[in-house]
């Protein structure tokens, strides 16, 4: 059975605007104007390329789960190319914290979730969060809001 049969081409057409957003959060690139955000592209193009290898295995499995896992597997890999922000919301935080805050707070993963997506434990996820959200309610200048 081929992908598009079984409903890959419409998995992608109902997730692509959600997981995109997700990818330019992490990358921290701008999402305006349109095409602001190769890297998040290039991560969610990476990430589709391998769940479409796997579509006819996903019977058991949420296909946007093992998308996101894949876009943050990939994330992490290549997260030494994100460490300064490209004008993005999450510009200010690392990488790391940006990786645990918007799954933690965008995506609406509990710790213990983040941390096995993460290879950490619970705690430091939420340390992680608690210093990065910290981060983003300071200004740039380091003053409190």
């Amino acid at each position: 059975m081929v992908a598009e049969d079984s409903g890959f081409t419409a998995f992608v057409a109902g997730t692509a605007g959600r997981l995109l957003h997700v990818a330019t959060l992490l990358t921290s690139e701008p999402a305006l104007p349109p095409g602001a955000n190769p890297h998040a592209q290039r991560l969610l193009t990476a990430a589709f390329g391998a769940t479409y290898a796997r579509w006819d295995r996903l019977r058991d499995e949420d296909p946007y789960v093992y998308a996101r896992r894949e876009l943050t597997v990939r994330f992490a890999r290549a997260a030494r190319r994100f460490r300064r922000g490209r004008g993005g919301p999450l510009s200010r935080l690392t990488p790391r914290e940006r990786l645990a805050v918007v799954l933690r707070f965008h995506e609406g993963l509990y710790d213990e979730q983040v941390a096995a997506l993460m290879g950490l434990t619970a705690e430091r996820v939420r340390a992680l969060c608690r210093h990065g959200v910290g981060t983003l309610r300071s200004t740039p200048d380091g003053t409190a809001a």
